[in-house]
């Protein structure tokens, strides 16, 4: 069975057995993520009040996923948080990593708070194949947590199928894989992983100050929690939900031909419909326009660059549907 059309309930880390490539448990060390450690008396109430979910869910056995809006409810940063001690672990991107601890200071004010970049000390791993949740203590319910390493890990709080996370120090890091036998693998094998089931990853999926959550699936992937109380840009998300307003999403893509780049027009018969963002060899995240797409968006025959691309909908995005004479009147 294809990755892509798990569904959640199937394609836990137990479930991973069916992907090739994924028969061993492998280690892959994400360069492209980093840590900041968040400590203090009035951690939890300042994180409470502006990220889109619930930190008060995180605990030495929870973790979540999570993102920092602009007022104005627009995409500035992802990021887990984990907790480890007394302290807050948030693993991030690593080249915005200081973007965003000063976005955070800036709404610290005299709450009593302390961030410190920690990705000199810790590093942030993928863990992939049979059994690697359960080899750690986890099992398949998103984000559970337990201590690991020095560090901590967690089951991929977005979804089980991508296995499980860990923020771990980076002295002895593999010694402690392979005591967990886990053999460390390319970082493309997560990425790989993480493009056929259409989860984003960051700035290289959602375009700052510009993306809107919904679009993105973070509703389906746990990033929102709309019980928690007020959170910055909450006004805007929580109208396109309830109005219905969404009509782009992030979806995976096969290619066919040459892999077009990065910010490439995706068309549909001569016009634009959407714009490629991360791909690796013959797969790809495009930002697509729904309600030009018809109601069965596999069936489109879209094109980028000189390649084809077909539509793959994972089973965990709920998409909206439009009838012909909604995509006719629709600009």
């Amino acid at each position: 069975m294809d990755a892509i059309s798990c569904h959640l309930s199937d394609c836990g880390c137990k479930a991973q057995q069916g992907l090739q490539g994924m028969t061993d448990r492998t280690a892959t060390i994400l360069p492209g993520r980093g840590v900041l450690r968040a400590e203090g008396e009035d951690l939890r109430t300042f994180l409470q009040g502006i990220v889109s979910n619930d930190v008060d869910k995180v605990g030495p056995d929870r973790a979540i996923w999570s993102a920092l809006l602009t007022p104005q409810g627009k995409f500035l940063h992802e990021f887990f948080i984990a907790e480890q001690d007394s302290a807050l672990l948030l693993d991030g991107e690593a080249e915005r990593l200081a973007d965003l601890k000063r976005r955070l200071m800036i709404y610290k004010l005299r709450s009593k708070v302390a961030i410190e970049d920690a990705s000199a000390d810790f590093a942030v791993a993928a863990l992939l194949g049979t059994g690697a949740c359960e080899a750690i203590g986890l099992g398949d319910e998103p984000g559970a947590a337990t201590p690991f390493a020095g560090g901590v890990a967690f089951t991929d709080p977005r979804l089980p199928a991508l296995g499980a996370r860990a923020i771990v120090p980076r002295a002895g890091i593999d010694q402690a894989f392979s005591d967990h036998g886990f053999t460390v693998a390319d970082p493309e094998a997560y990425d790989r992983l993480r493009i056929r089931h259409g989860v984003p990853d960051g700035s290289r999926d959602l375009e700052v100050e510009k993306s809107i959550l919904l679009e993105n699936g973070f509703e389906e992937l746990h990033g929102v929690d709309w019980d928690k109380g007020c959170f910055m840009g909450q006004e805007l998300t929580a109208r396109t939900k309830y109005r219905g307003l969404i009509k782009k999403r992030l979806l995976p893509v096969r290619i066919e031909g040459p892999r077009p780049e990065p910010g490439t027009a995706v068309t549909l018969d001569g016009k634009e419909v959407g714009t490629l963002r991360s791909a690796l060899d013959d797969i790809g995240l495009v930002l697509l326009r729904l309600d030009r797409l018809g109601e069965d968006p596999t069936r489109a025959a879209l094109t980028a660059g000189g390649a084809r691309l077909s539509v793959q909908v994972p089973d965990w995005a709920i998409l909206p549907s439009f009838d012909a004479k909604t995509e006719a009147n629709t600009s």
